[in-house]
């Protein structure tokens, strides 16, 4: 009987009763951040393994740059990319990002690469940030999106933050 009341309980919290007016919007809203410029060494061909042909893609350098942030792209990362088959590829990088404050930035992402028989490409990240900086702490707890292109000696992002 305890139990029946507690599922009546719900139901009539949840589906009978107006949620209140400040309640979370269900709409997408986003930001441009910035641009993410990132040069790459020649890859280390790891190989095929049991999860797909592994290389692995060493940062040497790069820029960001949006309305509010701007700085370099520390040579200490990398983006551990696994093909997973002809026509998809996993990304798996790690990068630093230093302001021009002085400011560190820690962000990882994961994404896929998914080339199109026409040529064209489904380039997209999903970057996480870390940081110690009391100005940029809010990436602390910021979800982003990120849309890539490749370019001559690296890779190109647009960074979207998600609100």
């Amino acid at each position: 009987m305890k139990k029946l009341l507690i599922i009546y309980s719900f139901l009539l919290c949840f589906f009978i009763l107006k949620p209140a007016a400040h309640g979370q919007e269900l709409e997408l809203k986003y930001e441009f951040f910035c641009d993410i410029n990132a040069t790459l060494d020649p890859p280390i061909q790891i190989g095929q393994t049991p999860y797909g042909n592994r290389a692995i893609y060493p940062v040497n350098g790069g820029s960001f740059e949006g309305p509010n942030i701007k700085g370099k792209v520390l040579a200490n990362g990398g983006d551990w990319l696994l093909q997973l088959d002809s026509t998809i590829s996993k990304l798996d990088v790690r990068a630093v990002l230093e302001t021009d404050e002085g400011d560190l930035i820690y962000t990882y992402y994961e994404g896929f690469i998914h080339m199109n028989d026409d040529g064209s490409y489904y380039f997209r990240t999903n970057p996480i940030f870390q940081t110690s900086s009391k100005k940029y702490a809010w990436l602390n707890h910021t979800i982003a999106v990120g849309v890539g292109k490749f370019i001559e000696g690296g890779v190109a992002y647009k960074i979207y933050i998600i609100k």
